[in-house]
């Protein structure tokens, strides 16, 4: 089979003696007609070109030399272009099909460009977007809570581990240990000195630790051995001078009655500490010695050194229960109320409040519950009861219904006194059907009511002609183990013969 290849080439322009003529080239090509005829691939199709970088970054293209119409291309050129347009129109389709431009949209173009201005803008509508919160620190994912006790515990023989023990619990400021040292020294012979216990003990001792040990040792009885203690502790330097051994010593000494009162007290006062004053006092005061308590606490007065409140508080307890000494707690009262530094403890402030309730001061008990919730602190169901219990002997029974409700609120759980002057104040102002709840909640709350608390609601059912429920009561009074008295079950009979009669 003859195979003949003839390809027409047309050169548009040509130079000839100055003049542009068209000129064409015909080329024949002859091939065997015994082997397979292929097109030749010319060199640029058999090695392809790379794609089109494109241009650096920065490079301004508007900036190059733009070409004009009167700049006409040499031969070699439109040669050349031609010549690449004929042979590569497949590898441009090609190439199209790779290299598609991307298509830009305008937020993107201006996003781009703003990476050389600054901030990105936003889109609409995402103005207002919340930003992520940032990432937990690793100590905050901890539980809440107390942290576990390490227990790292080193390896070593159960006898050493049982001696670290022991030492580490025997502190100076261990109370078991300290309580302790008292009882070994109450098991000595009496021809024993303590050193025979406390030396050993020593290097382990602290100024104030021995203080609880003379103390245990007054509650033991033993005044001479914390005194004994008191000398040993005043030979090691590392103990003495200490005021809080010091004071304990003559509280104990005080109030055991080992303690005498110097010649010259005013001179003494002048000079003393005023914690050991205090002590003084107060050992006078716990010993029953109420005269020596009030002689050393009238010279310190007259000397002008000023004792704690709390010294006040308890003379004024123990003065207090003698009836006869009227005048007495009115000057402590006037004392105590003349001072700017009033500190005193709720328990301390209760104890006086009973005390003017004894002697009718209700102005006093007033003034101190308000002084002491003006003090930031929260009163207790024991002062809440002992001003219920004054307004009611001062019969003003709505005012201390107003306290009623004030514990209600602040849900203060009421205890036995307190259910049994409230039930009193409600059958003072006969009002049955709270006298009736308040009984009720009592024997809820797993109390067990009084023998006054029986005849107070025996009397309330009597007023209100309720003889049922008078029997009812008397019954349940018996089956506690209550016998009434003569005169509730007279005035009980008289009222059923009335009622009859009627």
């Amino acid at each position: 089979m003859d195979c003949m290849l003839s390809s027409i080439t047309a050169y548009p322009f040509m130079y000839l003696k100055g003049k542009v003529q068209k000129r064409t080239c015909v080329t024949t090509l002859a091939h065997p007609n015994t082997r397979i005829c292929y097109r030749k691939l010319p060199k640029n199709r058999r090695y392809p070109r790379r794609t089109k970088l494109p241009p650096d970054f920065g490079v301004n293209l508007f900036l190059q030399k733009p070409t004009t119409g009167t700049d006409t291309p040499t031969e070699y050129e439109q040669i050349n272009s031609i010549y690449d347009h004929n042979d590569s129109l497949e590898e441009k389709e090609e190439e199209d099909r790779v290299n598609i431009d991307p298509v830009w949209e305008s937020d993107e173009i201006e996003a781009i460009s703003s990476l050389f201005q600054g901030r990105i803008p936003q889109k609409p509508g995402k103005l207002g977007r919340e930003r992520p919160l940032p990432l937990p620190l690793p100590y905050k994912l901890r539980p809440l809570g107390f942290p576990t006790p390490k227990k790292h515990v080193k390896s070593t023989s159960p006898e050493v581990s049982s001696s670290r023990a022991s030492v580490s619990k025997q502190s100076y400021k261990n109370p078991t240990f300290l309580v302790g040292l008292a009882r070994e020294i109450k098991d000595l012979a009496s021809d024993d000195d303590v050193s025979a216990v406390l030396n050993k003990w020593a290097p382990f001792l602290r100024k104030g630790s021995l203080s609880m040990t003379i103390r245990e040792l007054g509650h033991l009885g033993l005044p001479q051995r914390a005194l004994q203690t008191f000398c040993w502790a005043q030979k090691l330097p590392h103990l003495y001078p200490d005021d809080r051994i010091l004071t304990s010593t003559v509280e104990v000494l005080a109030r055991t009655r080992e303690l005498k009162l110097p010649i010259n007290l005013e001179k003494f006062t002048i000079s003393a500490n005023r914690s050991v004053i205090e002590a003084m006092v107060k050992g006078f005061i716990k010993g029953g010695s109420l005269s020596l308590a009030w002689k050393l606490f009238s010279v310190s007065k007259q000397s002008k050194r000023v004792l704690d409140p709390s010294v006040h508080a308890k003379l004024i307890l123990e003065v207090g229960k003698n009836p006869d000494e009227h005048m007495l707690v009115v000057d402590l009262l006037d004392d105590l109320g003349e001072r700017d530094d009033l500190n005193l403890s709720q328990q301390d402030c209760t104890a006086i409040m009973k005390v003017c309730i004894r002697h009718g001061k209700f102005e006093i008990v007033e003034s101190l519950f308000n002084w002491f919730k003006q003090s930031g602190r929260e009163p207790s169901v024991v002062m809440y009861t002992t001003l219920l219990h004054s307004r009611y002997s001062e019969k003003k029974y709505r005012e201390a219904l107003a306290v009623v409700w004030e514990m209600e609120a602040r849900e203060c759980l009421l205890d036995l006194p307190a259910y049994r002057v409230a039930i009193k104040l409600f059958v003072g102002l006969k009002d049955v059907s709270r006298a009736v709840r308040y009984f009720s909640k009592l024997k809820e709350a797993g109390f067990s009511p009084t023998y006054d608390m029986y005849r107070d609601m025996i009397n309330m059912y009597m007023v209100s002609g309720r003889v049922s429920k008078c029997k009812e009561v008397c019954k349940e009074a018996k089956m506690a183990g209550f016998s009434l008295d003569k005169e509730t079950l007279s005035n009980l009979s008289q009222l059923e013969k009335d009622i009859l009669d009627y």
